[in-house]
């Protein structure tokens, strides 16, 4: 009997899902809200441009064309990438749009009876002769809703779309008290370039944050309005901004992308000697983090802005909050078109904000809230049962239970793509779905439950020692090697992809060394 896979999402993730899922003879049905594929590439603003070099990001049995000659490709080319690689694999076929998933609800064993297994799913395989998943879906054009059962799910909905964080303010002291308008980046993210350059024309706008997407916000109110109305850029902590990826002319992917980097940090899962070895390499990791540290504050000169962040290189790295600085970004700063302005906190007043330390409002007409998405909250709202809810949020102060980033040991048949973070996501994502592929089609079997909880503790603990107040982002980008490793491992699969020591040792990984697994 051929076995049904649900695939909810087709961006990144839920594409190679679907290819992968495919090869390994199952029928993959994908669930996809919007009209298209591509996910947050689909409704991007005007500037975005891929944060990592395209050859860490990219499918390793699909290259970029030799037409695209950047290095850091805009989105339209990353669009036409991807819609390139759903048609040369022929994924579209499989793919329901305009179908929004809103409830997924398991069928089969009892909570009491889930609560008592010792292994996955209570026999340790990734399907049942009982279990099914329902999957409720609704056609967002006809307004019906169709209940579609399959053996397994696979969760592709990512972190940064649908549920905004919007920042609590006390009563009367929100948007509510403001006479302009306030929407979330993801809104202005959704317009069209033309209606997007209308939204913020000829207004003082004030963007609030500083990831990548505050960044670029102000960096096209600065394009569309100059000094006249310059952009206020408000944020709390200032973390820090790569101008590119060759630090005092050193390629950063020797810094940080091979195994004599990861060295130098200690690993969950590690042994005696790994563990020494990093002990007596935590010298030249400090070093590491101040020759970027300071080639960042010479060439984007952070003192004399007051943008030198509080924390490493290093710790903003480790919790994925590096951004690329967008073209000309300090330049805008310089002639006054951006206006840096930090504050612990701020309210709303009828003409604009009040910022923390201030006694005049800061006067505005538009604000714009890059605050970031809760994107637990919305993994959490997709199932029915408030026993599953309870298992996949766990609680405010751990990380997402994922084995592998990709499997929660209490939830039977489901697997979870694209909510951990990386620096390079698509090259993290396909890893995760071939590893999900051979699992599904029994190349190697999961430990024990209570195996699998040490382990997901492991990297928590990894990712709170090295991520700070952002360890809920499960970022892995110090130790993706380390990681890979695992998943080469239990796939079988030998995790030494260089030929000879010394490639090995010092050479970048990237996504074609895993091409074939």
């Amino acid at each position: 009997m051929e076995r049904k896979v649900g695939i909810i999402g087709a961006g990144i993730s839920g594409l190679l899902a679907c290819k992968y899922v495919l090869e390994m003879g199952f029928i993959p049905i994908v669930f996809e809200a919007k009209p298209g594929i591509g996910g947050l590439w689909n409704h991007t603003i005007k500037t975005t441009k891929l944060q990592t070099p395209k050859q860490a990001y990219q499918f390793s049995d699909f290259p970029w064309p030799s037409s695209v000659k950047e290095d850091f490709p805009d989105h339209n080319q990353v669009m036409e990438y991807i819609e390139s690689y759903a048609r040369h694999f022929d994924l579209l076929q499989y793919i329901k749009f305009n179908s929004r998933v809103t409830g997924i609800e398991y069928e089969g064993a009892s909570d009491e009876d889930m609560a008592s297994w010792d292994l996955w799913g209570g026999n340790g395989d990734p399907f049942s002769l009982q279990g099914k998943w329902n999957i409720t879906v609704e056609d967002i054009h006809r307004k019906s809703t169709q209940v579609y059962q399959v053996e397994f799910v696979i969760l592709c909905i990512g972190r940064f779309s649908e549920v905004p964080n919007i920042p609590e303010f006390p009563p009367n002291q929100g948007p509510e008290a403001f006479d302009g308008k306030v929407i979330h980046s993801m809104h202005y993210s959704s317009m069209d370039d033309v209606d997007a350059a209308k939204f913020i024309e000829g207004k003082r706008v004030t963007v609030v944050g500083i990831q990548k997407s505050a960044l670029d916000i102000a960096s096209e109110c600065a394009m569309v309005n100059g000094v006249e109305n310059p952009c206020t850029l408000l944020y709390r902590n200032a973390h820090w901004q790569l101008p590119h990826y060759f630090p005092w002319g050193v390629p950063l992917a020797l810094l940080y992308f091979n195994r004599f980097a990861e060295f130098m940090i200690h690993k969950p899962g590690e042994g005696f000697m790994l563990s020494l070895l990093a002990t007596l390499l935590s010298p030249l990791r400090w070093l590491q983090s101040k020759f970027i540290g300071s080639y960042i504050r010479w060439n984007l000169q952070l003192k004399k802005y007051n943008m030198i962040p509080k924390q490493s290189f290093n710790k903003d790295f480790s919790g994925c909050t590096l951004a690329i600085t967008p073209e000309n970004f300090f330049y805008r700063v310089e002639e006054g078109s951006i206006i840096l302005k930090k504050s612990a906190t701020f309210s709303f007043c009828k003409n604009g904000l009040m910022i923390d330390g201030d006694t005049a409002p800061l006067e505005t007409d538009v604000v714009i809230l890059a605050t970031g998405y809760k994107g637990d909250e919305k993994l959490k709202n997709l199932f029915v049962s408030s026993t599953f809810q309870k298992y996949i949020f766990g609680s405010s102060n751990t990380t997402v239970p994922l084995y592998r980033e990709c499997i929660n040991p209490r939830i039977p048949q489901l697997a979870i793509i694209g909510y951990s973070e990386s620096l390079a996501n698509l090259y993290s994502f396909e890893m995760r779905c071939k590893w999900l592929a051979h699992l599904l089609k029994g190349t190697f079997k999961l430990p024990r439950i209570k195996e699998m909880e040490v382990d997901v503790l492991s990297w928590e603990k990894y990712m709170k020692d090295h991520s700070s107040e952002y360890y809920r982002r499960s970022c892995n980008s110090l130790l993706q090697i380390w990681y890979n490793d695992r998943l080469c491992k239990d796939m079988k699969c030998n995790p030494r992809r260089k030929k000879g020591f010394f490639k090995e040792l010092f050479e970048p990984y990237g996504p074609m060394d895993y091409a074939n697994l």
